[in-house]
């Protein structure tokens, strides 16, 4: 901003606080001493307005609140190129000036602490009760809103609480999912094997392999199902349906792990219009240090269950 209109917003602001202190002070001046049934000369609906003056209490109010405005341009940028004269920040203040020196003040505090955690592998900082506090806070303010408060997941969002892992349950390829996300592809495949296709294979899905009976009166053909299994899904989640974690393909050989549901029509949706799922990854928004802390956290939910019900 060139000098011509940083002194003229200067003198803007400046000129409207003087004469907004003059304008008070004028209008004080006028005013009569004590009440009055004196009226202002005016009816609203029949309710007239007395000549009294304004409260001191109020009056003060004003003076307090212009007073502060001139404390605040001091301190803060506002004047046009014054740059302000907050303690504690070199070259006046700015919103990006605080948040670095409170994101300076947070690594300065809690630096040694993750770096006392990050020396450690994910499975020693599971064993860390103060580490899993850490790491439970970390997971109810970013990971909470999918998986849930308990980490029992929701439809479409897998239960981290249990023994059923997508992409692997080990404590380094929690901390990899967490750090760079993942994605997943269910093709839809209704107009690949045709409507008949798609109940007999959901059908062979929840009964041969997930174990479930199937609803009295189906007439699903689930040998059929079983050869259209072989042919279209089985190089994905395997001959005997237990999965493959470098895909992201559920075992199906276990409807806890059916994050969409288990339900004949679920299972038909499934297959006849896919699925697509996203795992964001969380490294550019929490770093290194903290994912390990979450890592250890969402570890330790499977290797001891037990420990949902306490959080």
């Amino acid at each position: 901003m060139n000098a011509f209109w940083s002194g003229y917003i200067a003198l803007l602001t400046l000129g409207t606080i003087v004469a907004l202190f003059w304008l008070i002070f004028a209008t004080r001046k006028g005013e009569s001493a004590g009440t009055t049934d004196k009226t202002m000369g005016h009816s609203f609906d029949g309710i007239e307005e007395y000549d009294n003056p304004l409260p001191r209490w109020w009056f003060m109010l004003f003076i307090g609140t212009l007073v502060f405005g001139i404390f605040y341009l001091v301190l803060y940028p506002g004047l046009g190129n014054w740059k302000g004269v907050m303690p504690g920040y070199e070259d006046g203040w700015t919103q990006d000036k605080q948040w670095q020196r409170e994101v300076d003040q947070a690594v300065a505090k809690f630096g040694p602490i993750f770096a006392k955690y990050s020396a450690m592998t994910v499975a020693q900082v599971a064993q860390d009760e103060r580490a899993l506090k850490i790491g439970g806070r970390l997971f109810a303010n970013y990971c909470s809103v999918c998986h849930g408060s308990d980490a029992k997941g929701a439809v479409g969002f897998p239960n981290l609480a249990d023994s059923e892992w997508r992409w692997g349950g080990d404590a380094e390829t929690i901390k990899t999912t967490i750090l760079h996300g993942r994605v997943a592809a269910m093709p839809a495949w209704g107009q690949v094997i045709g409507e008949e296709g798609v109940k007999n294979v959901a059908a062979y899905v929840r009964n041969d392999l997930g174990g479930l009976p199937l609803p009295e009166g189906s007439d699903a053909d689930t040998a059929a199902g079983g050869q259209v299994y072989a042919q279209t899904c089985s190089v994905c989640h395997g001959a005997n349906g237990e999965g493959m974690a470098a895909l992201g393909a559920p075992k199906l050989t276990n409807p806890a792990g059916w994050i969409y549901g288990s339900s004949l029509p679920q299972l038909q949706q499934t297959i006849r219009h896919g699925r697509n799922g996203q795992m964001p990854a969380q490294e550019q928004y929490l770093g290194n240090d903290k994912v390990h802390l979450l890592a250890a956290y969402v570890y330790s939910l499977s290797q001891q269950p037990e420990r949902v019900a306490k959080q």
